[in-house]
C-alpha cells in the first residue's frame, strides 16, 4: 500500500479536528463571558482550565528532556546506539516527571503553609 494515500488524509484530518477544537473552546468560552450558561455549565468549564496550572509546565519539561536526550545523541552520533538513544530519552523524560514532582511537592507545601496563617 501506497504511504502517500494514507499521509495526506491523516493529515487533513488532524488539522479538522484541531480546527473544531479551538472553535469549540472559543465558542464555550463566549458564551460564558455573555452568561449565556447556567452555573453548573460554567463550574464544568472553568473547572478544566484552573483544575492544574503547572500541567503545562509539567509537559514543557517533559519535552524539554526529550529534546535534550535527542540533541545529546546528535552530538555523539557514534557513542550511542539505538538502545542508548531511547534509554536516554526515557531518563531526561522521567527526570522532567521528578522535576515536576517536586515543583507540585514545594507548591502543595507553601499553599498549606499560607492556609496556615
Amino acid at each position: 500500500m501506497n504511504p502517500e494515500i494514507i499521509i495526506v488524509p491523516i493529515f487533513f484530518l488532524a488539522f479538522v479536528w484541531m480546527v473544531k477544537i479551538i472553535s469549540d473552546n472559543r465558542i464555550r468560552r463566549l458564551l460564558i463571558e455573555k452568561g449565556k450558561l447556567d452555573e453548573s455549565a460554567k463550574y464544568l468549564y472553568q473547572h478544566q482550565a484552573a483544575a492544574n496550572p503547572l500541567s503545562s509546565v509539567k509537559w514543557g519539561l517533559v519535552l524539554i528532556g526529550i529534546g535534550a536526550a535527542l540533541l545529546l545523541s546528535q552530538f555523539f552520533p557514534y557513542t550511542f546506539s539505538d538502545e542508548a538513544m531511547f534509554g536516554l530519552i526515557s531518563l531526561f523524560a522521567g527526570l522532567g516527571f521528578l522535576i515536576y514532582y517536586f515543583l507540585t511537592k514545594k507548591q502543595a507545601g507553601e499553599g498549606q503553609d499560607r492556609s496556615m496563617m
